[in-house]
């Protein structure tokens, strides 16, 4: 666990010290808990010291654990004690013990995310909140993430390729573009393998709302304790598939497939070059996986195949599919920011767990406009779900162009009037860049825009999208603040252009 004293910052090893160790080998797990698949993955990163901060230079997988079809108590809430006892066993299976974790990423996604859950979820690792980056995910955020873990955007910005990644779990699947190494348009669907269930004697267990939808359009009528004939099945799984390639940009979206849509359809129906699966469904397409789990897993992803052969995009295999959501845990990278700093009042600091927030700012013209940096700001916001947070939120950006007062000016407004959703609940504003400005921009905003929030603006950092940073007190002797960075590990990732990851 990281705790920062005097500047320095110390983890759960007695004695360690981050800042004079030239090698840190952290043990960390990546805990994913979905509403159709629970898992856990068991890692240790080994990070060398260069110049003033850490790089990974090696992750090694320690264990990975079964994948466990997430326990219900009943229709709406998780089985906590059921999942509590898997967990307690993978740690078990990978010869470690909580205390020995040192980081951790922890991903909550569908109804794991439901407050009658959340809680009792976040209890089997309260020992451990100071050491874990919690994210729940909802749709837009998981879809990023899913698009990461899975690959996809690395393979964009390897091959130069348009990418689609199409995650297909229990109850949706989540579509990603990818191109150039940034996913360019999502979208989510409900459709998903787990919407009808059945039992180990063919009965239906259990209808969601989708399962009776596509039931009903493909004039099936059937309701839990009934015995579906494999022709009904594959019928209403064949409007599944044909409603989710509609979803894909293959077919015109027709409006009941627009009313299945949790986000906005894709903005462009633009063919992919390549196109990835991940998710359970994806088992059965890739052919690593025969059993049968009762549910439609095997019969969609058969739909699913067909209906690709049909469009026209090459199929290739995504760098992970099943554990794609959480296929690295959290890592830590040590900086230490440049001394034109900014810090009001200085009893602001330390901050820990700030998720951080990389907007595409223009900041290369001669006149800033304060509406699209505060429209890039809300949308990013959006896209993280951060709008109705009850928590600090960093903006990371690179400044560009002379730091003209006029210029200053529209960047700051910009920041502030983009911020308002978390700003107006009293949060302190935090700003993180590359160069040199970060004295400048503070004090302007502070001196010039009447902030009234706490100001935290600091310079010579690098960070990325999913980091979460903690910046600790100032260190007397240089003005400057460490700043620990905790990222998300997805493969391949360096084909990012990070050469720390």
């Amino acid at each position: 666990m990281s705790d920062e004293a005097a500047g320095q910052t110390y983890f759960s090893s007695a004695g360690r010290d981050f800042e004079k160790e030239e090698e840190i080998q952290l043990v960390s797990v990546g805990v994913d808990i979905g509403s159709a698949t629970s898992h856990l993955v068991f890692s240790r990163i080994v990070m060398e010291r260069s110049d003033n901060r850490y790089i990974v230079s090696k992750r090694e997988v320690l264990h990975e654990s079964e994948v466990l079809l997430t326990p219900y108590a009943d229709d709406m809430t998780i089985d906590a004690a059921m999942l509590g006892t898997f967990i307690e066993r993978q740690y078990q299976l990978a010869g470690l013990t909580p205390a020995e974790i040192d980081t951790g990423a922890l991903i909550l996604t569908g109804v794991a995310v439901r407050r009658s859950n959340a809680r009792a979820i976040g209890d089997l690792f309260a020992g451990q909140a100071g050491k874990f980056v919690a994210v729940s995910a909802g749709d837009s955020l998981e879809t990023m993430l899913v698009a990461y873990g899975s690959g996809a955007v690395a393979l964009s910005a390897r091959t130069g390729l348009r990418i689609m990644n199409v995650d297909i779990g229990g109850g949706t699947s989540k579509i990603a573009v990818c191109a150039g190494g940034e996913i360019v348009d999502l979208t989510v669907i409900d459709v998903g393998a787990r919407i009808i269930c059945l039992d180990k004697n063919g009965h239906i267990a259990r209808i969601e709302e989708a399962g009776r939808h596509f039931a009903a359009e493909a004039g099936v009528a059937i309701r839990p304790g009934d015995i579906p004939s494999k022709e009904a099945l594959q019928k209403i799984v064949g409007i599944m598939a044909y409603s989710l390639f509609q979803a894909m940009g293959a077919a015109t979206l027709e409006d009941k497939t627009k009313a299945l849509l949790r986000l906005a359809p894709l903005k462009e129906a633009i063919p992919p070059d390549v196109i990835t699966f991940s998710g359970g469904v994806s088992e059965y397409i890739y052919g690593r996986e025969k059993i049968n789990y009762g549910d439609l897993g095997p019969v969609l992803a058969a739909a699913v195949k067909t209906r690709l052969k049909n469009w026209g995009p090459r199929l290739e295999t995504g760098t992970e599919s099943i554990r794609a959501t959480v296929v690295g845990a959290s890592q830590y990278t040590l900086q230490v920011s440049g001394n034109t700093i900014f810090v009001q009042p200085q009893g602001t600091l330390p901050l820990r767990n700030v998720p951080v927030l990389t907007p595409d700012l223009l900041l290369d013209t001669d006149v800033l406009d304060v509406q699209a940096i505060a429209g890039a700001i809300d949308t990013m916001l959006g896209r993280l779900e951060l709008q109705e947070a009850n928590q600090t939120v960093a903006v990371y950006f690179r400044w560009a162009g002379s730091a003209t007062y006029s210029r200053l000016d529209a960047f700051c407004h910009g920041i502030i009037d983009g911020l308002k959703p978390i700003l107006s609940k009293g949060m302190p504003l935090v700003l993180v860049s590359e160069g040199d400005v970060g004295g400048l921009i503070g004090l302007h905003c502070f001196e010039v825009c009447r902030l009234q929030n706490p100001v935290v603006s600091i310079d010579g950092i690098m960070l990325k999208a999913f980091d979460f940073i903690d910046i600790g007190a100032l260190l007397d002797a240089s003005g400057a603040v460490p700043v620990v960075i905790k990222s998300l590990v997805f493969p391949a990732s360096a084909h990012l252009g990070r050469s720390d990851l």
